[in-house]
């Protein structure tokens, strides 16, 4: 059933569930860019979507979110479309997305996060301000909350755009590409942050490109190749046979004796 007929449905439909896609199908033109997706996430875990560069992983994300038109199928957050849950779901999109040249703050871009709880109609006040600046700290940040973002390196921004994903304090949150171009150091301080998260019981879920070191990092993981290659526990999932099946020759897979820890 497409999401244009089912999304005014108002039963919650695998409410146990963090995330729920039936049948998804997404198409740019004649050619399909995620087809037929069935995926279940439970909550509280870690989830990596891995596959080869066009496999639809930004796409799932974007059609989750409601910002790519759905063919087929649906999408359920904690039971409901995503319409009905956005103050659940905090999103980070990918840093090449963003025009880091506006002239704004740090805080100020921390602060947009509030703007669907204030409404049109209300301006961020102190209050706003101070939730800004816990977030900011959340992340390490609060010491540059007045930096106009355009003066901050790339790891700093993308800490910015997690702050601003989380100053609203959401149950699910998720992230395009993440780790992309920025250093190891802010790259340790990013998966330590989302490990916090998950132990504090968010689901997180996070687009990766780094096979060497998804183990290491995802407790969950989802391979992805325009139609789900396999999903669930990293222990189940991560193997050699569902790895070709998901990159095919474009992978020199590595010795058991290889794979991080």
């Amino acid at each position: 059933m497409s999401e244009l007929v089912s999304e005014d449905i108002k039963e919650p439909h695998e409410p146990a569930l963090a995330l729920h896609v039936e049948d998804l199908t997404v198409s740019y033109g004649d050619r399909p860019a995620l087809w037929d997706i069935d995926l279940d996430i439970p909550p509280g875990v870690m989830a990596g979507i891995v596959g080869p560069n066009g496999a639809g992983k930004s796409t799932l994300l974007k059609a989750i979110l409601g910002l790519v038109p759905i063919s087929a199928g649906h999408v359920r957050l904690f039971g409901h479309p995503y319409r009905m849950q956005r103050r659940r779901v905090g999103y980070v999109p990918q840093r090449s997305s963003v025009d880091w040249d506006f002239p704004t703050s740090a805080v100020d871009v921390v602060t947009m996060g509030l703007y669907g709880e204030l409404g049109w109609l209300r301006w961020p006040g102190r209050s706003e301000r101070d939730r800004a600046l816990r977030a900011l700290d959340q992340v390490g940040m609060e010491a540059l909350a007045d930096r106009q973002i355009s003066e901050l390196s790339g790891g700093q921004q993308q800490r910015v755009f997690i702050a601003r994903a989380l100053v609203h304090k959401p149950d699910i949150l998720l992230l395009d590409e993440p780790m992309a171009g920025v250093d190891a150091t802010t790259e340790r301080s990013i998966i330590n942050l989302l490990r916090q998260l998950r132990e504090a019981g968010q689901t997180v879920v996070v687009v990766h490109h780094d096979l060497q070191t998804v183990q290491k990092y995802f407790d969950w993981l989802v391979l992805l190749n325009v139609r789900l290659i396999a999903a669930g526990p990293r222990d189940e999932v991560h193997t050699a046979e569902n790895l070709r099946r998901t990159y095919g020759g474009q992978i020199a897979l590595l010795d058991d004796n290889d794979r991080p820890a």
